[in-house]
């Protein structure tokens, strides 16, 4: 079938964004679903700096691809072996699918799933093909094995949960990546206890669902750090208990004053080496630094070797929230119908497909905290 996709031709497009125009809107051959593949009607898709990531070479991707990977829509067909979805049923996207058969997957982590690394870096499905292409028959990577931006896609049955369909797919979109990484490295990886302190230092969707996520934990004090006011202005109104602008002078030592010594949790989402230093020099003796934010390869962190062992300190890394998407999806939800999640507040604007060079340069100026596509 025939569809309307944006496609990234070549990485490490200079800015303004919406000058240069790095995404393409084409025309593309959309393949059948193949074994355990899915054909999806998107209907949301949410702009994240993974995608953005891509587009300014932060995070290498075979191109030509098409981007997209935090979505949400409707099945409208179904390959061979799909039997638990059908025709109409409403689904989320999840950027890293599960074989649930890998050591990680059969340790209950499958967001390290390794053939999903392998494929996910490779710009194919699950099953190692491509199902993009365009008349001429060049091939179109697919992201994260999504690509979401575009009408329709076809994706790996192991890359979708089902949703009620009375959950408004604009909202449900965002439960695919930037609630499950957000809300999930609070609570899966930082495992916050009930009234423990928490810093959140980035403040785009990710780190505000972290803020929130935090909150949800039963964090006692909850501290968002920012460059921008209006996202610290935003936090605060979501519930966290203080804000601070990383770039006044001595924030460090003013978070340290505040807290003792320093938060029992920070929590980096700014995918900045120098974030990731600051959230690791707030965080007490026998605290812990979770980092969610992806910076270039090529970026070091430098750290008190010693602290980690005479402080007995703890640094870690959190992948899609270390989530189990068919559990957490389904629990994340039932928080926001209960008003325990406010990630609609998190939504800062609608963008149509045509929209979408606009709206990844107010991201990447840090305009933005979640832009999402509608198509009809």
């Amino acid at each position: 079938m025939k569809i309307r996709a944006a496609v990234l031709q070549a990485i490490g497009a200079e800015r303004p964004y919406d000058k240069t125009r790095p995404l393409v809107i084409e025309e593309l051959e959309l393949d059948p679903p193949g074994d355990n593949e899915v054909l999806v009607q998107i209907k949301a898709a949410g702009l994240c700096h993974s995608d953005l990531s891509v587009i300014d070479g932060n995070r290498p991707r075979p191109v030509p691809m098409a981007l997209g990977h935090e979505a949400a829509g409707i099945v409208k067909a179904v390959g061979n072996g799909v039997r638990d979805l059908r025709e109409g049923d409403h689904v989320v996207a999840v950027f890293v699918p599960s074989c649930g058969h890998c050591a990680p997957c059969a340790e209950g982590r499958p967001a390290l799933c390794e053939p999903a690394a392998k494929t996910n870096n490779a710009g194919t499905l699950v099953s190692g093909d491509h199902r993009l292409h365009r008349a001429d028959g060049t091939t179109i990577n697919h992201h994260l094995g999504v690509s979401a931006f575009a009408d329709h896609a076809v994706v790996s049955r192991d890359s979708l949960v089902k949703v009620d369909p009375d959950l408004p797919l604009h909202h449900a979109a965002l439960f695919g990546c930037a609630v499950l990484t957000g809300v999930g490295a609070a609570i899966n990886s930082a495992d916050i206890r009930a009234g423990q302190s928490v810093a959140v230092i980035g403040l785009g969707g990710v780190g505000l669902n972290s803020v929130l996520g935090a909150l949800v934990a039963g964090a006692g004090e909850v501290i968002a750090i920012d460059l921008d006011d209006s996202k610290l202005t935003l936090a605060k109104e979501l519930g966290a208990t203080h804000a601070f602008n990383s770039g006044e002078a001595d924030c460090v030592a003013k978070i340290k004053e505040l807290m003792n010594g320093g938060v029992d949790c920070a929590i980096e989402m700014a995918g900045s080496e120098k974030a990731l230093e600051f959230a690791y020099q707030i965080t007490r003796r026998g605290g812990t630094t979770v980092t969610g934010g992806l910076a270039h390869p090529e970026k070091k962190v430098a750290i008190q070797q010693v602290s980690l062992v005479a402080e007995e300190r703890i640094l870690k890394g959190s992948y899609v929230g270390s989530c189990v998407p068919v559990r957490d999806v389904a629990r994340y939800v039932t928080l926001f119908r209960q008003g325990k999640l406010p990630v609609d507040r998190l939504l800062s604007d609608t963008l149509t497909l045509d929209e979408i060079n606009e709206g990844f340069e107010k991201l990447a100026a840090g305009k933005a905290v979640r832009q999402v596509i509608l198509f009809d």
